[in-house]
């Protein structure tokens, strides 16, 4: 067990490493995009009239998309389920051409102006925080099917690594409460031990609930048996799942939609009307949906409804989809997700996957401890120096990377083609850079200029971002922004951090170099006696 658990690690530790990086930050996605979207204004409290702006946004809709599959409407509002400020926005889908499956998908995120009149804001081209949630299960530059078939072996490793890790440290709970610092090796299984154990239950479910997320990628055969291997296979098995509806052109609601949302919110209250869709399924009667702010719900599908009539303004009945089977699916999706959580619970989702990370980066600078000395002693040895330059490329380089990719959205041209693109490539540039860097240079000192990087590119974020955009800690404090403010205030944390890890990771190779010169010292005059 313990064999398996060191070298089951090992193998995948880089890419797990990297998943979850990506994968914690996914938690704060949607506040990413938002710092990565300077032109979009700040939030202030303002009041404001739903029905006004859904006639507004039915305007625009009727401009832009007068015939589309769908029309949805999303109202300025804060997500109990999220805590976050969703925008002020319309998307459609126009209906399919001959010989098309889908039509073309728009969207706008709009400006209510004092008149009741609408105008669009333009936002520059930036992968925000979803580009970094979609790459810890999708990677990046290979094939997204290649890619989840390749972070799923690696899933499914480190669930193998959590268990043998269990079975392998029998006092498991002593080891919670044992840390030996400064003591070389025995520091690093002790805080290997402690990070391990201190989020155990969180480890296991998101590496489990992982799994489950694409399940059908993992273990085909059950959908194959029953719907065949054909192309469109999958698509039969999600019409029995969900329903198989085909959809006319819809057109504006002759019902008062206004009147729709003063019924809604009389029912849930004041602030509580969240989006408006419209849509008219084939044989059914065209209807207008009314969505509530999401609160604390686990299932997507438990989010309060209410249906209208799009042209009598008549109340329907709902005819959502349910069943064991999507109740246990949208239950797991939604623990990995903690798409239920609040404020408090999604901060303790993020810390939990930094201790992810810390645990995984613990557990790989402990295999090059455990062995350095030995290799030493020969002359070295390449595969120790590749895994260390590994290790210190992903856990400082990849760091200095996602800062790099930030700091490409403030300093590349707005108007750049293919800018979103570019900023990732920056990530990657750095983060290959660091490796480069890491395999040539002295390891030691590799990793206090790398870890000094990441502190750097860390701290100085806001100080770009005061100089390229309005939208600095001054403003966003004093007018209560805090998904912005608190962007900025979490990266001079990070830097912080790095800073002080690189401080100590500097007087841990001092105390070892002059232990080192005095132990020959010692030896030198014992020889001369």
């Amino acid at each position: 067990m313990a064999w398996l658990h060191t070298w089951s690690c090992l193998v995948v530790g880089w890419v797990l490493f990297f998943v979850f990086v990506t994968g914690t930050a996914g938690y704060f996605n949607s506040e990413i995009t938002r710092w990565m979207q300077p032109e979009l204004p700040l939030h202030q409290p303002v009041s404001q009239d739903n029905g006004k702006l859904t006639t507004a946004a039915m305007d625009r809709l009727q401009e832009v998309a007068p015939d589309a599959e769908f029309w949805s409407i999303t109202l300025p509002h804060r997500s109990q389920a999220f805590r976050r400020w969703e925008e002020f926005s319309i998307s459609w889908e126009t209906m399919p051409r001959e010989g098309h499956e889908h039509g073309i998908f728009g969207s706008e995120i709009l400006s209510p102006g004092n008149d009741g009149s609408v105008s669009t804001i333009d936002p520059r081209d930036t992968g925000g925080g979803d580009a970094l949630y979609v790459m810890h299960y999708a990677l990046h530059y290979i094939d997204r099917q290649l890619a989840f078939k390749l972070v799923g072996i690696c899933t499914m490793i480190m669930l193998v690594s959590l268990v043998t890790g269990v079975i392998t440290h029998k006092k498991i709970f002593r080891d919670f409460f044992t840390f030996r610092p400064g003591k070389g090796q025995r520091s690093w299984l002790d805080a290997h031990n402690v990070i391990g154990v201190m989020a155990l239950p969180f480890f296991l479910m998101i590496t489990y609930s992982g799994l489950v997320f694409f399940g059908l990628t993992y273990m085909p055969a059950g959908v194959a048996t029953i719907y065949g291997t054909d192309d469109k296979a999958t698509e039969r098995y999600f019409d029995d799942l969900f329903g198989d509806h085909s959809h006319e052109a819809i057109t504006r609601p002759t019902a008062s939609v206004p009147e729709m949302i003063a019924k809604a919110e009389a029912a849930w209250g004041q602030d509580q009307v969240r989006s408006v869709f419209i849509q008219h399924d084939g044989g059914e009667e065209p209807r207008v949906d009314i969505g509530r702010v999401r609160g604390g719900q686990v299932r997507v599908f438990d989010a309060e409804i209410m249906r209208f009539h799009a042209h009598t303004g008549e109340l329907l009945p709902l005819d959502l989809p349910d069943g064991l089977t999507l109740k246990t699916n949208e239950s797991l999706r939604a623990l990995h997700e903690g798409r239920f959580a609040e404020p408090w619970l999604r901060w303790l989702y993020f810390i939990a996957g930094l201790l992810g990370c810390a645990m995984i980066g613990t557990g790989l600078v402990l295999w090059t401890v455990k062995r350095r000395r030995n290799h030493e002693a020969t002359g070295g040895h390449f595969g120790l120096r590749l895994v260390e330059a590994l290790n210190v490329s992903t856990i400082a380089g990849l760091s200095a990377g996602i800062a790099a990719y930030f700091w490409a959205n403030r300093l590349l041209p707005v108007e750049m083609a293919d800018r979103a693109d570019w900023e990732m490539h920056f990530l990657f540039l750095i983060w290959g850079e660091a490796l480069i860097y890491a395999f040539f240079r002295d390891i030691r000192k590799a990793w206090v200029e790398l870890l000094w990087l990441a502190a750097a590119a860390f701290v100085l974020l806001p100080v770009v971002n005061a100089l390229t955009t309005d939208k600095h800690l001054l403003n966003t404090l004093a007018v209560g922004d805090w998904v912005l403010a608190g962007f900025d205030l979490t990266m001079l944390a990070l830097g912080l951090t790095f800073g002080y890890m690189a401080i100590k990771v500097k007087r841990i190779w001092i105390k070892k170099a002059a232990q080192k010169v005095e132990t020959n010292h010692t030896a030198l005059m014992g020889e001369t006696t």
